[in-house]
């Protein structure tokens, strides 16, 4: 069963869902699931609050279960070790990793389903481009903002420019 309940933070209305003891997923959008309040919930949403207030919670203090390939899994491991405030490329996930491939690791981050939380929005591209966030740019830019990060030294990619990088296999 997959239990769910909604948060309202600074950035819109969040989606928090749970297996009964897990988090398993955190959107901006509604998810199907029966409506329950769970001690979980009251664990994520403290940890929302926190970090929405300017805190640093860790990732670990939430029991996290996403859905995924074993691939996936491990993208989002080491998405869950880069650190407040900081920024990574595609392309140094891949060689934490040991995947060459920017493609699948831009894959495995794009299925996040744990946002915020599993930092994904920390991911930029290679060439100084801010790429796409499953919430849309317009809230990867402010989640980095929040952190303190300067996102105007970061390019957000035009239609052409995205099409071009995927023709050529590039992050």
């Amino acid at each position: 069963m997959v239990y769910k309940t909604t948060y309202k933070s600074p950035i819109g209305l969040l989606t928090l869902t749970s297996d009964g003891e897990n988090l398993i997923a955190l959107y901006n959008k509604d998810i199907v699931g029966e409506e329950k309040d769970l001690p979980i919930f009251d664990k994520t949403k403290d940890w929302l609050k926190r970090y929405f207030a300017g805190k640093q919670p860790g990732v670990k203090e939430l029991p996290l279960a996403p859905e995924g390939t074993e691939f996936r899994k491990k993208v989002w491991k080491a998405l869950c070790e880069i650190p407040y405030g900081c920024l990574v490329t595609y392309g140094d996930i891949g060689k934490q990793i040991g995947c060459k491939s920017g493609q699948a690791v831009g894959g495995a981050v794009g299925n996040n389903p744990i946002s915020i939380i599993i930092p994904c929005h920390r991911v930029v591209g290679g060439n100084k481009s801010l790429t796409g966030y499953g919430g849309g740019l317009k809230m990867k830019v402010a989640l980095l903002e929040h952190e303190g990060i300067d996102t105007k030294k970061y390019a957000v990619p035009t239609k052409e420019a995205k099409l071009y990088i995927k023709s050529q296999n590039l992050c």
